[in-house]
């Protein structure tokens, strides 16, 4: 089985930074692209940014300039660097990651159980 896990959500003041962590474990051949997304109360999940094996990366308009995603191919994890957060950024947040567990095998896709950030005025 495939696991990802979420960590360094909180509370901060509008201004401040965060950085987000996620790492996979368990039955692993490769891990493709990786992502974080956010949702907010009532609304639907959507995109933050996305970095590829290779390290290509894409964010949403709203966090280009503010939020750097990163990942340790080594370590199975995709981080999230928040600066210059607003309160409009308070949401759960999720990584997600396509996984093949086995050489040619499919690739799936995995999310993490989310972690909440809350920006205060």
């Amino acid at each position: 089985q495939v696991q990802l896990v979420e960590s360094g959500g909180g509370l901060v003041q509008a201004g401040g930074s965060l950085r987000l962590s996620c790492t996979a474990s368990g039955s692993i051949f490769s891990i493709n692209a990786m992502g974080w997304y956010l949702q907010a109360p009532g609304k639907q999940r959507e995109l933050v940014a996305t970095i590829t094996s290779g390290g290509s990366t894409n964010y949403a308009d709203s966090v280009k300039g503010r939020f750097t995603i990163s990942r340790d191919n080594a370590e199975k994890t995709v981080y999230l660097q928040m600066n210059s957060l607003k309160p409009e950024d308070t949401a759960v947040y999720y990584c997600k990651a396509q996984i093949t567990q086995r050489l040619q095998g499919p690739q799936f896709q995995y999310w993490g159980q989310g972690t909440l950030v809350t920006v205060s005025e």
